[in-house]
């Protein structure tokens, strides 16, 4: 049990969907923290840290800021033995952090944290401050995440549909270029599709008050006694599937807090890890890339493929600075990083639905005449 008088450490969890601004809106909190000491859980789904040496970016080397990759998987999900021990160290550490930070791979959703954070190993040091969604507006508005034919369509919009779920907040992120009228259909969207959502916030610039993001106390403490067993579901739900026939295999009841849900958040964490169709890989070159190339061959693979997220650091030949690449679907910004010079290698980041390995290498080698494997 918690000890009286002994102060909980309040951990904010921001989830969003691949390519929404997540990494850069959490940079900015910590260029901007003030005096907070912050620890940060950085969790990508691909094998190498890209997000992680952004954040780092942002933070230099001040000591208040501690930053924890984990890169390869979903954190707090079954098969991450390294969240619950990273925590603990935290809590060990307590004297000297205000708030922790968590940021969540594109492809998980937020409950496997929240099922953690209630648990007996976790809840006697930390409380859920709040949930973040970030959302990528102008794909938003275009449709993106309607669930369409394409299987690909359906699992980008289920997901995305789970990660709004459970936010307390969304972030209505990259939104310089809307009107007014843009953004209230945006909240209309929004509200639509996740109606319990108590706040929408506008990042513009990626920028977010950090009154609004930080210290926000938004749950009370709550601790999960005891767990259930639950029956595998063989596929995630669609928007119009009927009840189960057989409610037992969902079988729960209420607990305080956030516990009413418990049972739900180790249900949808099941789902996911059911789900196969998402993958990732690495490919590499050791020939110097041309950008406008490099960006028509990602453009033209992601026309091609259902991939749905791109990153990395590229070799350029005309600049000795590391370039980041990011993509969102087609769209691709290269942006030189005057702080980190090119390695002799180029490395990017597929995350997507099905996504075919040696097709995309096929592609790149193709349209950028470097070999890409």
């Amino acid at each position: 049990m918690n000890q009286p008088g002994k102060q909980l450490i309040p951990v904010t969890i921001v989830t969003g969907f691949l390519g929404a601004g997540k990494t850069t809106l959490l940079r900015d909190l910590v260029e901007r923290r003030q005096t907070r000491r912050l620890a940060l859980l950085i969790n990508e789904f691909g094998e190498i840290s890209v997000d992680g040496a952004l954040v780092r970016n942002g933070a230099g080397d001040d000591p208040q800021v501690c930053i924890q990759d984990f890169p390869h998987g979903l954190i707090a999900y079954g098969d991450d033995v390294l969240f619950v021990p990273a925590m603990r160290e935290i809590a060990q550490r307590r004297a000297q952090i205000d708030h922790v930070l968590i940021e969540t791979s594109g492809l998980a959703l937020p409950t496997a944290v929240m099922e953690l954070l209630q648990s007996a190993e976790l809840a006697d040091d930390f409380i859920l401050d709040a949930t973040l969604a970030v959302v990528d507006t102008p794909l938003l508005l275009s449709g993106q995440f309607e669930h369409g034919l394409r299987d690909a369509d359906s699992a980008a919009a289920t997901m995305f549909d789970q990660q709004l779920e459970y936010a307390d907040v969304v972030v209505l992120n990259k939104i310089d270029e809307l009107d007014e009228a843009a953004l209230l259909r945006a909240e209309t969207r929004v509200r639509e599709r996740a109606p319990k959502v108590r706040f929408l916030e506008l990042a513009y610039r990626a920028q977010l008050d950090i009154r609004l993001a930080l210290g926000l106390r938004l749950h009370q403490p709550t601790r999960t006694e005891h767990t259930h067993v639950f029956t595998p579901l063989a596929t995630v739900p669609g928007p119009g599937a009927a009840p189960l026939a057989a409610q037992s295999r969902l079988n729960g009841h209420a607990h305080s807090g956030l516990g009413a849900h418990s049972h739900g958040l180790a249900t949808h964490k099941h789902f996911h890890e059911q789900d196969p169709g998402w993958l990732s890989f690495v490919l590499r070159s050791d020939a110097p890339q041309d950008a406008q190339q490099l960006k028509s061959a990602l453009a033209e693979a992601a026309r091609a493929e259902p991939i749905l997220r791109s990153k990395g650091y590229i070799r350029l030949r005309d600049t000795d600075n590391a370039v980041l690449v990011q993509g969102v679907r087609a769209r691709l910004t290269l942006q030189a990083d005057a702080a980190r010079p090119a390695s002799g290698r180029s490395q990017l980041v597929f995350i997507g639905y099905h996504i075919n390995r040696v097709k995309v290498a096929a592609l790149l080698t193709e349209h950028t005449g470097t070999a890409w494997r």
